[in-house]
């Protein structure tokens, strides 16, 4: 075992520099493709199913609070089909 001394903020400073130096190589030594996946991509707005399975899942999950999730996600994911979001949507 290592004993390190300093305190909270100098240990997480040199953590993270040294994370830092490890993906400078690591972005080197793979190339541009690499450094061009580790750019962050905007978030894109959730979809009609999304808010629609988002809210119908916390609805079965109140309702049958111990059924297990992929019993409840199932439901939910059925009774999109029939929904009047997903018409509105296909507008």
């Amino acid at each position: 075992m290592v004993k390190i001394e300093g305190t909270l903020d100098e240990i997480r400073a040199m953590f993270v520099e040294g994370a830092k130096q490890e993906a400078k190589k690591t972005a080197k030594a793979a190339g541009k493709a690499t450094v061009q996946k580790a750019v962050k991509k905007a978030k894109r707005a959730p979809s009609a199913y999304n808010k629609y399975m988002k809210k119908k899942l916390a609805a079965l999950r109140k309702k049958h609070p111990k059924t297990p999730h992929a019993t409840l996600f199932k439901r939910a994911a059925k009774s999109w089909s029939s929904s009047a979001e997903r018409k509105r949507s296909m507008k």
